[in-house]
């Protein structure tokens, strides 16, 4: 009994096999955690800074609106390039730029009177940088990982991510009101400087000598091919929807103060990541499922019932549960969409791809941010989050409905995984 136990449980736990095999992955989740853990402190600290200079929901809301633009514009390029292009390369120059970006932040939070303009001009320049780099930074992981471990890389990259998103927001919510927010940038800037030194031992990662050169044309080739695959526009849609209705961390700073526990907003921020560090500490599961696409209906479901119930919740540590649960139910959902992106797509069409893939889940948790906003400015954040989790599961069962060969991928016959792994047996992994 006691053996059957421990076996059930070792089940769920991550595979770390390809941190074992692969060099280059370690040097990517490595300097993941430090990247991660500077900017969601700056997450937190740009938001607050904003709320204490102007104590608006909209202009709060409006960080998000003009990142859209540079995330739209940047991301689809940085796919583009990342196809072309040494993906090291771009990953280097961007995160220089990145780190530079956070150091404006500093001084501009360390005048007298910090510009509010500069929050909004410096914050849409990072997210222009920031867009550029990811398509490379995720195509790599198909290169640096076999293929049969590209569901235990989604779950150890998931975990990765959670250990900043749960620590750092917390403390970036005590350090901007107890220390200020240039502190907080100051600590971000030396997390980008930290993350450059462990990416430049990086291998360079030179694209194919038959690369389409970056172009619109180029561009305009991802995107048809992204539409011809209707298994992969579900994965899009379906995060769109549920994000645009359902995110609502331009509420927090709000909340906190209505429950009034305004030095703990941080925890607000960090509910979600504790929720998904559960789901990633045990999402060893995850990693077998072969049905992503209707792991991820289901998932988003969950996402939008909690947030719903967090609406009516009257004891803050309940909300910060509601939030948890909502938090490991989008991570479940991240792990199955990431294992069907990077288990079925070629690796000339990765770079692009993967800036398409960074507007499915950017967009909507910065629309879903500003539609936040605005109905908190109108009827409370209460209203705001109970009637987003209500449309959230609606669109959900809508988009099911309406996308069958989404609801129904399966990746051990589908044709497109068959065909990757089927390749990816033919030519070594890059260690």
């Amino acid at each position: 009994m006691r053996r059957r136990v421990i076996s059930q449980l070792s089940r769920l736990a991550p595979d770390l096999s390809p941190l074992r095999d692969s060099r280059d992955f370690r040097l990517l989740m490595a300097s993941g955690v430090v990247t991660m853990f500077g900017t969601f402190i700056t997450m937190v600290a740009l938001p607050f800074q904003m709320w204490q200079l102007t104590g608006s929901y909209v202009a709060v809301g409006m960080m998000s609106l003009v990142e859209f633009v540079p995330m739209v514009v940047f991301g689809l390029w940085g796919g583009a390039i990342a196809d072309s292009l040494d993906r090291r390369r771009i990953i280097l120059l961007s995160e220089v730029g990145l780190a530079v970006t956070a150091a404006a932040l500093m001084v501009n939070a360390m005048l007298p009177e910090p510009q509010i303009w500069v929050l909004y001009v410096v914050g849409a320049l990072a997210m222009a940088i920031s867009c550029l780099q990811r398509p490379s930074m995720e195509s790599l992981i198909p290169q640096v990982v076999k293929h049969e471990q590209l569901g235990a890389a989604a779950v150890l990259t998931s975990l990765r991510w959670n250990f900043g998103a749960i620590a750092a927001p917390a403390l970036g919510g005590w350090l901007v009101a107890e220390w200020g927010a240039a502190f907080a940038y100051g600590l971000d800037t030396v997390s980008f400087l930290l993350s450059l030194a462990l990416l430049w031992r990086i291998g360079s990662r030179p694209p194919a000598e038959d690369a389409q050169p970056a172009s619109i044309r180029s561009l305009i080739d991802g995107l048809r091919y992204a539409v011809s695959r209707k298994d992969l526009v579900g994965t899009y849609l379906v995060d769109i929807a549920a994000m645009v209705f359902a995110m609502s961390t331009a509420l927090f700073p709000g909340l906190a103060e209505e429950y009034g526990a305004l030095p703990a907003v941080g925890l607000l921020y960090s509910a979600g990541a504790i929720g998904s560090l559960i789901a990633s500490v045990t999402g060893g599961w995850a990693a077998r499922v072969q049905r992503q696409g209707l792991g991820v209906i289901v998932a988003a479901s969950v996402w939008g019932v909690a947030v719903a119930l967090a609406a009516a919740i009257p004891q803050f540590w309940a909300l910060v549960a509601c939030l948890a649960l909502a938090g490991a139910a989008d991570m479940i959902s991240g792990i199955f969409r990431m294992t069907m992106w990077n288990q079925t797509i070629p690796n000339e069409m990765r770079g692009r791809l993967a800036g398409i893939e960074l507007l499915s889940y950017s967009t909507g948790p910065m629309l879903g941010n500003a539609r936040a906003s605005l109905m908190g400015q109108l009827g409370g954040p209460r209203l705001s989050l109970g009637l987003g989790g209500l449309m959230c599961v609606g669109a959900v069962a809508l988009l099911s409905a309406a996308l069958p060969a989404f609801r129904r991928y399966d990746a051990r016959t589908d044709e497109h995984a068959l065909a990757e792994r089927a390749r990816r047996a033919q030519e070594p992994t890059t260690a």
